[in-house]
């Protein structure tokens, strides 16, 4: 049975290749061929003929329409990371470009493998200005990987699938196809192209010998993970916690290691510990497995010195990034879950290293612990509880704000949940990736962490969550301002608070304008309840929690950024003359833009 389903699939292939197909269908059986079994899309008249096509794949494709660009990039983003497979996402011409590339630039910092189709004006019309045109090789060439356009229909089989071959090779990343307007109406009889089985890249053994004899002579190790959600995982797991290597993730990373093991210590990013980040001076060997060494992770390039000083081993899928910053002492350019079958007949013999371990443990204990805080909502405590709330392989996203460095630091991942945010920290992501999430992942939860501002930048897309059905549970962490920013303004110009400040709706209202289910929680008892009551609704959900406005982060209220800033400027020399403001320290420093 199974040869005569293959033979009639074979047939249907044949008579495709032979029959003429317009452009617009054509690129939809080519995404089919191709694996993509997702379209995000805001619809336009530019590719009128691409939906056309789409709707005659409609049982193998799911059409996800969205109510903003942004927003469906960010679907599809999403699904991206769970999926480590692109999704495709349809926007039309100059103002749905213009919305959808920051999506884009979140693919790109993040790695994320995502291919963007933008309908294009009439090709005989470029360079005149045409209405809604933009040259998009220059407009999106520094932030995705390519960037083509296809104004020949016979073509669209083979840039297809080279841009998924692009998207997720070496370094993933998002690839923007420009479809110009007449082409997909020509006709074309061509054959569709599957995708091509490549094999990934293994390490040299000697590296792996090398990387062996370093570890042996480490005395202060530290791990820091990032980018690796397959497999290998749990491999790399295995390894490291038998060689009880304390365990750093990289920033937006945190669900890559499991809080509770004994050798994790902390995040590496955004909001870090700075007792963690100051005890990194004194590792004698950096492992730094599937992470970039970006700005975020080394405190704006500052925890390393450029020349290695501090030996670093930096296991990376694309060799462009070894080293890129910072210089290795030894690379390997391989993919991460063939590196950790390579790790895996390894030994831990003797280590010498348990005691700097448990000091590094301690710390990451010590910051987790729940403080007392003013006013009747402790976040830290509510960090706690929704840590047992949620289920075993739950999904969580976050949205860019001051407001994630509560969960980055008061709640611990399991090992089979995951957690994704955008690490060029852009706002407005929570909500859709959310979305995107349950989309993917239809029966896993998807809790959404996002501020009151990014809220209402792309909150409206819990219209797509009921138009397709799906649930995702939203905590709006609600201070009526642009938190990040009135931080660094209080440090800067304390008291004199201009433009930061938001007035707000009745968020709980708002999701039950939709048919949702929304509570709004002033107090710490009340959030377990609430959360409960959000989960047995069955129904999209938003739960807002009413913020101190006044403890700005998790470590300092506004009145203590004042007084610090009060004391140091009054131990500052009286002739000394102004000097250019410094980056603030790591431990504050906002995801947002």
């Amino acid at each position: 049975m199974a040869s005569a389903g293959k033979t009639q699939t074979t047939r249907a292939a044949k008579a495709r290749a032979e029959t003429p197909r317009p452009g617009g269908r054509v690129l939809a059986d080519a995404l089919v061929a191709q694996g993509i079994d997702h379209v995000f899309e805001v619809p336009g008249e530019s590719y009128l003929d691409v939906l056309d096509g789409l709707y005659s794949v409609s049982k193998d494709l799911h059409l996800i329409t969205c109510r903003f660009e942004a927003g469906a990039v960010n679907m599809a983003e999403a699904f991206g990371k769970l999926h480590n497979r692109p999704a495709a996402v349809f926007v039309t011409r100059g103002p749905g470009a213009c919305h959808a590339a920051i999506g884009v630039h979140i693919a790109h910092q993040d790695s994320t493998p995502l291919l963007l189709f933008i309908g294009q004006i009439p090709f005989a019309e470029t360079d005149r200005e045409s209405f809604q045109e933009v040259d998009y090789r220059r407009m999106f060439g520094p932030i995705a990987k390519w960037v083509t356009q296809i104004d020949d229909a016979a073509r669209i089989p083979e840039i297809v699938a080279h841009a998924v071959d692009v998207a997720t090779s070496g370094r993933p990343g998002p690839v923007v196809i420009a479809l110009s307007e007449e082409m997909q109406k020509h006709l074309v009889a061509v054959p569709d192209i599957g995708p091509a089985m490549v094999s990934v890249p293994h390490p040299d053994p000697q590296a792996i010998a090398r990387f062996t004899e370093m570890l042996k002579s480490a005395k202060k190790p530290l791990a820091i993970l990032g980018g690796l959600w397959g497999e290998g995982r749990e491999g790399l797991g295995e390894f490291l916690r038998a060689f009880n290597i304390p365990t750093t993730v990289a920033f937006r990373r945190h669900a890559l290691y499991p809080g509770t093991a004994a050798n994790f210590v902390g995040d590496l990013g955004v909001g870090a510990d700075p007792a963690l980040v100051a005890k990194v001076a004194e590792a004698d060997l950096i492992l730094a497995l599937g992470t970039r060494l970006s700005e975020a992770v080394t405190q704006g390039y500052t925890l390393f010195e450029l020349a290695g000083s501090t030996p670093i081993i930096h296991v990376y899928p694309d060799q462009a990034e070894i080293g890129r910053v910072f210089r290795p002492a030894l690379g390997i350019t391989t993919d991460l879950e063939v590196f950790a079958e390579h790790l895996a007949g390894l030994k831990p013999g003797k280590i010498a290293w348990n005691d700097w371990t448990a000091e590094l443990r301690a710390i990451r204990e010590a910051t987790h612990a729940v403080p007392v805080y003013p006013g009747p909502l402790n976040l830290a405590q509510v960090m706690h509880d929704l840590e047992g709330l949620l289920e075993p392989d739950a999904i969580l996203t976050t949205d860019a704000g001051n407001f994630a460095t509560w969960v980055a630091r008061f709640l611990h991942f399991s090992e089979h949940q995951r957690f994704i945010g955008p690490c060029n920290g852009a706002m407005g992501y929570g909500v859709p990736a959310a979305i995107g999430a349950k989309i993917a992942e239809p029966a896993r939860q998807a809790v959404c962490f996002v501020g009151d501002g990014g809220f209402l930048m792309t909150g409206q897309e819990i219209a797509t969550a009921f138009h397709h059905g799906v649930a995702p549970i939203v905590l709006v962490f609600n201070n009526q301002m642009y938190g990040t920013i009135r931080m660094y303004q209080e440090r800067a110009f304390p008291g004199r608070v201009s433009g930061t400040t938001l007035t707000n709706p009745d968020f709980a209202k708002y999701i039950e304008s939709f048919g949702g289910h929304g509570e709004v929680v002033s107090e710490t008892a009340e959030f377990a309840p609430a959360f409960r009551r959000a989960v047995e609704s069955g129904k999209p959900a938003v739960i807002e929690l009413r913020m101190n406005a006044e403890q700005i982060t998790s470590r300092a209220t506004i009145t203590q950024l004042r007084q610090s800033n009060a004391k140091s400027a009054a131990s500052a020399p009286a002739a000394a003359k102004p000097a250019r403001a410094k980056r603030a320290p790591s431990t504050s420093r906002p995801s947002k833009r």
